[in-house]
């Protein structure tokens, strides 16, 4: 053993081989922290020092090679200022560049996810071997950066530029097929081969069967495009690239600026283009924002996974209710291996629900990413029935019909009496108080709320909703089953509209505010829509179901009247009473008509503003600024009475509850990292403003003691 550290330890294989094994105490995954990095120093400086070496393999002694920078350094990392952090990148590229200047052969054994960092130092070496079972990438630009430390060096001339743009501007981890195919690793072989595999191409170079140093010179030369060849690649992947990114995210042009600037030169200069380029985007306001959702994010999977660890897995399960909702649930329940019943009154219900199903697997089928067995294997783990025949073996229902409390109530009842008395029994009801509903169930600890949001197979958020007798039991088991069908669980607390809606909800009072004070809901919708939302709140409203946002608000203003109870008639009422519901019948605020792929499309309507007479008020042109303001105010508002409420247990849950559920702009972090960043003492100086306009303008006590006091809701982390 010639070195043991922490992170690193660095052993002879046999005469000649060494190997850096990668191995950090404690953890589960190998991260390249600032210990990793100062170890992997001091071995490459063994290696440079020590008689006889003749190859080295880089390994990882974890189930997978290494998942990239330690994120948590990155605040720390990004706070000095421009010339430290270019010096400190420049320092990291030079080690990396040391490890591809070495005097022998290097080869990468990628056992197992290589991604970020960890991806980048395989780049260094001269050949990678990569299990079959592994996967690889650079998704910075999901943190708002890019690779820094020679990954848009040395991918694009490896894989050629178009490859490298796509690979980088995406972020996208890549499996093994595509990996070789373009050109990134040079074997995929089992995974439990990966070790040997690296040893024996090593033991290649050192006899001369592969130019090892012909691969060093091709990756620290200018690439091999003439100006034309180079323009094109570039013009074609800005066009592309940019509309895909949008405006609210630098990190995918700013790959483009840097590798079309840097391509033409060498290794060294490259590298400092690369450093200089970085650092323009640790600076930007996206890069915290889109880092503190990954903390968050890691966060929220903590948390699941203690509920995980005390519940029993869901070996069976069935949905109630077969529409598109139950057919969704079925889809997803199935295509992640737990089989499920899917029960309905009726045949033609339950032709709905399986159709349901076997379009997003039609989906899945045409884009590749499932065969024809696969398929047939999903959908026979969906088993349609009208009777409660086989209930006596399910561990958890999913009930799914519809959002009426004495429907749900009556079919809750009914169903528990064919359950086996352990089994789980949940309400996918997003509104009606899960506590209102137990009331009709004799065994209502075995009973919360699973609140999918639709369409369940994209929408990655599960409310998981405790009532006042729900027990840790049921939520634990309901919170694994999320996660086993792929989903982001948050566990909250009982009051009407839960987390999400009841949020969304003084968002949707805004906009009917607006519209009575004379604004253009197409203004609006631009307005917002450029602020980040996926969509604006007319075209969501038409999306969500102006029928389900009648009904919906209805619950709202009655649970919350101080500031959610509306008097007269507003655009969403008008809209319900002349039964134009949104997409599902083709008219709301918009009307719609299908696109060649099936899909509906936004179509202006003018007749909209004859038909909300005397709910619109005289037009008058509002700023972009107020329209933000009031839109966004009760919004924020509310998050944060959720928060003290009880209702979500932390600040973490809630900005990811808005961004999984209802779309809340990523690059902003969340409602209350909003907050933060725009400092609380004039966020109420901004509300005083629009007091007039009622209580949900009205900020919290607590929210103006921390405006006094400087307090954040994530303790300075912004």
């Amino acid at each position: 053993m010639l070195m043991e550290g922490q992170a690193i330890r660095l052993q002879a294989v046999e005469e000649g081989i060494h190997e850096v094994v990668f191995d950090l105490k404690n953890e589960a995954v190998n991260t390249l922290s600032q210990l990793a990095m100062q170890e992997l120093r001091e071995a490459v400086t063994q290696l440079q020092q020590t008689d006889g070496v003749t190859g080295v393999i880089f390994t990882s002694a974890k189930d997978s090679f290494i998942v990239g920078a330690d994120i948590t350094e990155f605040k720390q990392m990004f706070d000095h200022d421009e010339e430290t952090i270019i010096s400190n990148l420049i320092r990291l590229q030079g080690l990396f560049s040391e490890i591809e200047d070495l005097p022998f052969p290097t080869v990468t054994a990628i056992n197992g996810i290589a991604l970020g960092g960890g991806f980048e130092l395989s780049l260094a070496t001269d050949y990678r071997v990569m299990g079959d079972k592994a996967k690889v990438g650079l998704p910075e630009v999901k943190l708002g950066i890019y690779p820094g430390w020679g990954g848009t060096v040395r991918l694009p001339r490896l894989i050629g530029i178009d490859n490298a743009n796509e690979w980088i501007c995406a972020g996208a981890e890549k499996r093994p097929a595509v990996a070789l195919k373009d050109g990134a690793v040079d074997a995929v072989v089992a995974t439990d081969q990966v070790r040997t595999a690296a040893i024996d191409l090593v033991k290649q170079c050192i006899a001369g069967k592969f130019d090892y140093q012909a691969r060093r010179d091709e990756k620290k030369s200018p690439v091999k495009l003439n100006t034309i060849e180079q323009m094109m690649a570039f013009e074609t992947a800005k066009g592309l690239i940019g509309a895909k990114a949008g405006p609210h995210y630098p990190a995918p042009m700013q790959v483009l600026k840097t590798i079309q600037k840097s391509c033409t030169m060498q290794r060294e200069q490259a590298m400092e283009v690369e450093a200089k380029n970085f650092v323009k985007l640790a600076k930007n306001a996206v890069t915290p924002a889109l880092v503190g959702l990954f903390m968050k994010d890691q966060y929220v999977k903590k948390v699941s996974k203690k509920y995980e660890a005390q519940g029993s897995p869901v070996k069976q399960a069935a949905v109630l209710g077969a529409g598109i909702m139950g057919g969704g649930v079925a889809y997803q329940s199935a295509v992640k291996g737990t089989p499920i019943l899917m029960k309905d009154i009726n045949q033609g219900a339950l032709q709905l629900g399986l159709d349901e199903a076997n379009k997003l697997l039609g989906k899945q089928l045409k884009r590749g990413r499932l065969d024809a067995a696969k398929m047939a294997k999903t959908i026979n783990r969906i088993t349609p029935t009208l009777s409660y025949g086989d209930f006596n073996r399910v561990d958890l229902v999913v009930e799914a019909v519809v959002e009426n409390i004495n429907v749900k109530k009556s079919v809750l009842a009914e169903v528990e009496g064919h359950m086996p008395e352990d089994a789980i029994l949940t309400s996918n009801t997003s509104t009606i108080s899960i506590t209102e509903l137990a009331k009709s169930l004799k065994r209502p600890e075995n009973f919360c709320g699973m609140h999918f949001f639709n369409p369940v197979a994209l929408m990655p958020l599960v409310e998981v909703i405790r009532g006042e007798k729900s027990s840790e039991a049921a939520i634990a088991r309901t919170v694994s089953y999320a996660k086993a069908m792929g989903k982001t669980p948050i566990v909250v607390n009982d009051c009407p509209g839960f987390l999400v809606n009841r949020i969304l909800f003084p968002y949707f009072g805004g906009f009917s505010a607006l519209l009575n004070d004379g604004a253009d809901f197409r203004k609006i919708d631009k307005v917002m829509e450029g602020f980040g939302w996926p969509m604006g709140p007319a075209y969501l409203l038409d999306v969500v179901g102006i029928d389900t946002a009648y009904h919906a608000d209805a619950v709202m203003a009655e649970g919350f009247p101080d500031r959610m109870q509306h008097e007269g008639e507003n655009a969403i009422d008008r809209m319900f009473k002349l039964e134009r519901f949104g997409q599902k019948n083709s008219k709301g605020f918009y009307q719609y008509e299908m696109d060649r792929r099936g899909k509906p499309k936004k179509l202006a309507d003018e007749e909209v503003f004859t038909l909300l007479e005397g709910v619109l008020g005289d037009a008058r042109d509002f700023s972009d600024e107020e329209i933000i303001a009031r839109m966004m105010i009760p919004l924020c508002i509310e998050t944060v009475r959720c928060l003290e409420d009880g209702i979500v247990a932390s600040p973490a849950e809630a900005d990811m509850g808005l961004i999984y559920g209802i779309g809340f702009p990523p690059f902003r972090g969340g409602a209350l990292y909003y907050l933060d960043q725009m400092g609380l003492a004039e966020f109420c100086e901004l509300a005083e403003q629009y007091k007039h306009l009622g209580g949900l303008y009205q900020p919290t006590e607590r929210m103006k003691q921390m405006a006094a006091a400087g307090e954040t809701y994530f303790g300075g982390e912004k």
